[in-house]
């Protein structure tokens, strides 16, 4: 394996530590919204989705399980699978390996995951059409802060280019960059309660 000249490796450490820090702040004041205010703001955004998307009928749309204050989608989820779509959630398979998608509907049986986070506790192993990625924050050029474990960003890698990745969360979550590397992938766009945001 190549070693990373001693001046990147810094330079990696200084924007890990960064990233670390942007990532407590805004985590804290998403965490520090009011119950109503979050459940008006995940309304917003499956309006904004459902506008975007059109009709899903025939799609496989993945969402996410909420966590951290995210916007909860589910009732979005349950929603696009009354009207013809295929809806899945992801799932952390290991460290530093690309998600799996399994087929998962309201109602249908859960597993804890990592971090507990409910997963589908079976179900087929799918590939969406569309991928809807939970945000930390965001910049302008569509790339998404996550949680720092790579994930979505070793999961789009893989997936065909025609595949729609769509981040989602708050306005307030916007920064002037979150200092993007080789590695990060950004969305196709992000959606907020406030806007549609794509690449310039």
């Amino acid at each position: 394996m190549t070693r990373m000249p001693d001046d990147a490796t810094e330079a990696w450490r200084e924007i890990k530590a960064w990233r670390t820090a942007e990532r407590a702040r805004l985590i804290a004041e998403r965490l520090a919204l009011g119950a109503e205010e979050r459940a008006a703001d995940a309304r917003a955004i499956a309006e904004r989705l459902d506008a975007l998307l059109g009709d899903p009928a025939g799609r496989v749309v993945s969402a996410y399980w909420p966590f951290r204050g995210e916007p909860d989608l589910r009732p979005w989820l349950a929603g696009l699978s009354a009207r013809g779509a295929r809806t899945a959630l992801p799932i952390v398979v290991a460290p530093r390996t690309p998600l799996l998608f399994r087929a998962w509907r309201e109602g249908d049986p859960l597993a804890r995951g990592v971090w507990n986070i409910p997963v589908p506790a079976g179900g087929d192993v799918v590939q969406p059409d569309i991928v809807i990625a939970p945000i930390v924050g965001f910049d302008a050029h569509c790339y998404r802060l996550g949680y720092g474990g790579g994930f979505f960003d070793r999961t789009l890698a893989g997936l065909p280019t025609s595949t729609l990745a769509i981040g989602v969360g708050r306005s307030s979550a916007s920064m002037p960059t979150i200092r993007p590397q080789p590695f990060d992938i950004p969305m196709r766009c992000i959606v907020t309660e406030a806007d549609v945001l794509t690449p310039p």
